[in-house]
């Protein structure tokens, strides 16, 4: 019967995974223009073309490592702003579901807007979205969607956690839904074959995140996994990205150029303040593999923080799918039901 099961969610997995059918594969690019605002330059002029473009983000991720507080410092932002608008779906596939665009039309909400402190080439990308989801009392989440994820995504739990008096800032990540460049139908731009868009989208979404609210004191991680490059070289959601550059370099470079954006370089920093976490993780998944959710599972036992873990029985797309969403839901909701309370 477990043979059978997972032959059945392995399955179902691949019929997800085939709806969106509009994924770009793109060839292998340094990106290098991408760093030129970066700190931690340890003397190199802004604006200066390396000769190798691998060995300077290889020395540069090193240097990332060693002063992370520095790499995701940012100034506060000064035009922070509420604004009412219509909602839409920003949907990312190829052919939108009217469905969902019909439900929201005519509603409207209120949306956090202010400039983020990390300047990029792309007008929308630069000014942040939040969708704000209050709630009565003191305790507030930062909501963050998955890669790829269209506007609509998660605003049932945020209903659900406002019921259990939780409010929600829904942060939209860069380049997702309204920060999505004209030129693109996807988020692509998030997690891509550009080695330093990509690394400058991950510091943007996280100096994002620290401007909605530096006073984190729990942490739910839905889906939880180890080097970034390896999620990339062996995740099925992914694999159009390892079919561009795979020609070019191998994991064991890819993960060195990416090193200073993986989770599992952090825990010694992570541990310095303490905080309750819940790490949700899937049989199932062809994402982000069980085996690297359990290395994750590992680091927070070996440095001994407070955590809970929970594993679904179920895949990556399939957590969002009945019966399935529900059981995700419900930890999740349980968990910053109580959280705030030590």
């Amino acid at each position: 019967m477990r043979a059978r099961y997972a032959k059945w969610m392995y399955d179902w997995e691949d019929r997800l995974t085939s709806v969106d059918n509009n994924r770009v594969i793109r060839a292998l690019d340094w990106g290098v223009e991408f760093a030129q605002d970066w700190p931690c330059r340890n003397g190199i002029p802004a604006g200066q073309m390396p000769a190798d473009p691998e060995t300077f983000f290889a020395d540069y991720n090193q240097r990332i490592i060693a002063a992370s507080d520095e790499f995701y410092s940012y100034r506060v932002p000064s035009d922070f702003r509420l604004e009412q608008r219509e909602v839409r779906v920003f949907s990312t596939r190829e052919i939108p579901d009217p469905r969902l665009e019909e439900k929201v039309r005519g509603t409207h909400a209120n949306f956090l807007r202010f400039t983020s402190p990390v300047r990029t080439p792309y007008p929308e990308n630069n000014l942040v979205n939040a969708r704000w989801f209050p709630a009565r009392g003191r305790r507030a989440v930062v909501l963050l969607p998955h890669w790829n994820a269209d506007a609509l995504s998660y605003t049932g739990l945020c209903k659900v956690l406002n019921l259990l008096g939780v409010a929600v800032l829904r942060l939209s990540m860069p380049y997702h839904d309204i920060r999505m460049p004209a030129e693109t139908r996807r988020a692509d731009f998030a997690v891509s074959a550009n080695i330093g868009r990509t690394m400058d989208a991950v510091r943007q979404g996280v100096i994002d995140i620290r401007c909605c609210d530096p006073r984190i004191r729990a942490a739910a991680f839905n889906h939880a996994s180890t080097y970034v490059a390896d999620v990339v070289w062996h995740g099925q959601t992914t694999r159009h990205i390892r079919q561009g550059i795979e020609s070019a370099i191998d994991l064991d470079r890819l993960r060195r150029l990416w090193l200073a954006i993986s989770p599992m370089v952090y825990f010694d920093k992570f541990a310095r303040y303490r905080k309750r976490s819940l790490v949700v993780y899937a049989n199932y998944d062809l994402t982000f593999l069980p085996e690297f959710s359990r290395e994750v599972v590992r680091e927070f036992a070996a440095h001994h923080l407070d955590h809970k873990v929970v594993v679904l029985p179920c895949g990556h797309y399939t957590t969002g799918e009945t019966p399935y969403k529900y059981m995700d839901g419900w930890q999740l909701a349980s968990f910053f039901r109580t959280a705030f309370e030590a």
